[in-house]
This record gives C-alpha cells, structure tokens and sequence, in this order.
C-alpha cells in the first residue's frame, strides 16, 4: 500500500506549503512520479493534518475498487479533495469567482456543520432541515445545497462514494422581498448631482444594463463610437480579469448617444486613452487596474442618493434589475430583452429581473 510523502517546501513569497508526493504506473508501465501541493503551514499547521487533508487522495491512489467500501471518507476530507482537483489555478472549468465562493460556502457553512460526518452519515432530510435554519438569504442557501450536491457528484465521479443524497434535497431560491428598481426620474435626479465620472458609470449601467464585473472591465477599444456600440468581452472580480459570466454576455451592447457624448467627454479628462487602457483606469494603481466598484457606490453613490431623496439601498445590480423593468414597461418584446441583457435562458428574464 503506498502512503505518499508529505513535504514542507518554501516559497520564495509568502507562507510554506505541504506537498504531497506519490507515484504510479504510467502508459509503458514505467514509474512516474507526481507531486501536488496541498495548502499552507497555515491552513495545516502540522503534518498531521496535511496528512488528513490527502486521505481521500491516498485512498484513490491505492485502489481500483470503490472507495466508499473500504475507506468512508468524512465530508472535510471530500470537500479538501475537490478543492485540490476542482479549484486549483490550473482548472479553468470554473471561474476565479466561482471558485472563491465555493471555498467561501465550505469554509463557512459546510465543513464547520458536516466536516466530521462520514459521506453515508448526511441524510437527505437533515440536509433539508439544516438548510431551512440558516440565517441566509433563500437564493444563498440554494447554492449552498447545490454546492454539496457538486461535492457528492465529484465523490461519485471519483467513486469515493455511490449515491448523491442532495439530490433529493428542496430548497427554493425564490426572493423574499423583490429587488429595488429605480424609476426614470430617480434616475435623471441621481445624476444631476453626480460629478462625471460617477455620471458616466451610472448612465452606461442604467441604458444598457451591464453588470458591474462587466462595467468595470471595459477598455477605451470595446467601445465604437462611430457604430454606437460596445463589445463585452471580459469581466473582472476580486480585481482577477477573466471571461464573461456566460457565452451570451459577450454579444455587442448598444450605446444610446447621450451616453456616448458623456463617455467622450470621460475620453478627454483621463491620461489613460488608448485601446488597451481601462475606461475607469485608477489613478492610484498607474491605470493598471481600475476602479473598484464598491469603494465608487459606498463613497460617491449612495449619499448623492440620499441627499435627492432616493431612500431605498442601491447597488450596481439595481441598476440592471432597473432597465429590464424600464424595457418591460414601454413594450419591448421579451425575446428582445434577452437579447439586450444577454441571458443565456428565457427564464432569466421573466422570473429574475422583470
């Protein structure tokens, strides 16, 4: 039976890391030897429970038997299985968002509830009635439950275990209140007051419905505006630039010609004009990076609401939930709406956001 070996190995930045060494058989039956790192001397603070984090590592290393059968794993051991296999840098199945809030989801609700639970311990019911009593928003604790039944799919398609018990699992994502919309005066009055690069960022939110990884990850060479349009072609979060949410965000966006008229006056007071530079390029980070969406809403937007009247909570998503309502509201055909707002589903745009 082959145990591995776990090694602390430095960095030239920040803490150590284990890494868990181990071989196998290749295609010409000669040895090869793998490596993968397991996390910090921070996340495991001994070998002991680096050595924990691999057990389900281990267990698929040394048999070609389901493991559920000879080695029932806990859900920690699960949940640090898929995070090393699923969440690595490496895995581009999933984005740095995605993989931020899976980790997030595990480390704070699953593993603390269910880390110790062998897989055959969690029972449909119980997950249900854990669900139900947590102090989170429904559409949370739906992706909460839709997490766990991703970790017991992953435990099925390594044959850790037989049978996914989430399945079975209700929980409805349905709001309890609905979202905050704006309506067009709110809109005008919002940005009278508003200095001009907020007036900007709330008009190209406002008229095209753009999210805000979207808003902020475009450069001066998306935007034609002799054509009147803009390509959404990437998407930032956690400052971390990658793809857009879905394959139909990434279709051209009209641009209304007020708009374009205030983004060109935008045009002339930034240093940063060419092509390749940010549209709302930060001044602190040398137009390296841009702005960051939610020091502009918390400093700028929100008290220039306040000061006009505007007494619900905003955030760059009311803006979306807000044109979609407007478009609604003057008779604009649904499938057209789905094309404005880029769904991938028809769904979308009927239950969530009209």
């Amino acid at each position: 039976m082959q145990r591995g070996s776990l090694v602390r190995s430095k960095r030239k930045h920040g803490p150590d890391v284990w890494q868990f060494r181990w071989s196998e058989r290749g295609p010409n039956s000669k040895r090869v030897y793998r490596r993968r790192v397991i996390g910090t001397v921070e996340q495991y603070q001994d070998e002991g429970a680096a050595r924990g984090a691999v057990a389900a590592l281990v267990s698929e290393i040394n048999t070609h038997q389901p493991i559920a059968s000879v080695n029932p794993l806990t859900v920690a051991q699960l949940a640090d299985h898929f995070e090393q296999r699923e969440l690595g840098r490496d895995n581009t199945w999933r984005t740095h968002a995605t993989k931020k809030t899976y980790k997030g989801h595990m480390k704070r609700w699953i593993v603390p509830y269910w880390g110790q639970r062998r897989l055959f311990e969690v029972r449909t019911i119980e997950v249900e009635c854990w669900l139900r009593r947590l102090p989170l928003a429904k559409s949370t604790c739906a992706k909460i439950r839709n997490l766990m039944s991703v970790l017991f799919n992953h435990a099925c398609r390594y044959e850790l275990y037989d049978h996914n018990p989430i399945h079975l699992v209700r929980q409805s994502a349905k709001r309890k209140q609905a979202p905050s919309l704006l309506t067009p005066a709110e809109i005008k009055a919002l940005v009278d007051t508003l200095d001009l690069r907020e007036r900007a960022l709330v008009l190209l939110a406002a008229s095209t419905g753009l999210r805000q990884s979207e808003l902020f990850a475009l450069k001066w060479g998306d935007i034609d505006f002799a054509g009147g349009t803009m390509d959404v072609t990437r998407s930032i979060v956690y400052g971390v630039v990658g793809r857009c949410k879905t394959e139909s965000s990434q279709k051209p966006v009209p641009l209304h010609p007020r708009v374009a008229e205030t983004l060109v006056r935008w045009k002339e007071r930034c240093t940063s004009r060419e092509a390749d530079d940010w549209v709302f390029a930060s001044k602190q980070n040398r137009g390296r990076k841009p702005y960051w969406g939610q020091a502009i809403l918390r400093r700028y937007l929100r008290p220039a609401a306040r000061a006009v009247g505007i007494e619900k909570r905003i955030g760059w998503h009311t803006f979306r939930h807000s044109y979609s309502s407007l478009l609604r509201s003057v008779g604009t055909d649904l499938k057209v709406m789905q094309e404005l707002l880029r769904h991938s589903s028809f769904r979308s745009t009927l239950d969530a956001y009209t």
